[in-house]
């Protein structure tokens, strides 16, 4: 859980955003259970691998502590309307603010404003709950 010490800021809860997002894009992906392969796996060359997706970048799981505070991370945006909540994740997925304002249909410096009063919401909470 969040350190009850720390005073939250908007940087600091921004960041924090930002980590649950890189920890939600390296978790593995989703498959149906129940299904499974009996081929046995090929032997390729050095040749055939090329062509094969096989060699794609595969990033390390997150460990059970950054899916912890992935999660908790996840509870703050409760505290979010619906539109700040897709500008927060937007944002934290490294969207540029272009993007974002395209999305939300406003200007640059008035999504900008929206998700920093997202932010200091979130930081208001967090250090109401202290």
């Amino acid at each position: 859980m969040a350190d009850a010490r720390r005073v939250w800021t908007v940087d600091g809860v921004a960041a924090r955003f930002e980590e649950a997002a890189s920890t939600g894009r390296r978790l593995p992906p989703v498959r149906v259970q129940g299904y499974f392969n009996s081929w046995p796996a090929f032997v390729r060359k050095e040749w055939e691998a090329f062509a094969a997706n096989e060699r794609e970048y595969k990033p390390f799981p997150p460990s059970p502590v950054d899916i912890d505070r992935m999660l908790e991370t996840m509870r703050w945006v409760q505290w979010l309307e619906v539109e700040q909540r897709h500008l927060v994740w937007m944002r934290a997925k490294r969207y540029c603010w272009r993007d974002i304002s395209i999305r939300f249909a406003c200007d640059r410096t008035t999504a900008w404003r929206r998700w920093k009063l997202a932010m200091e919401t979130v930081a208001e909470c967090l250090n109401a709950r202290r």
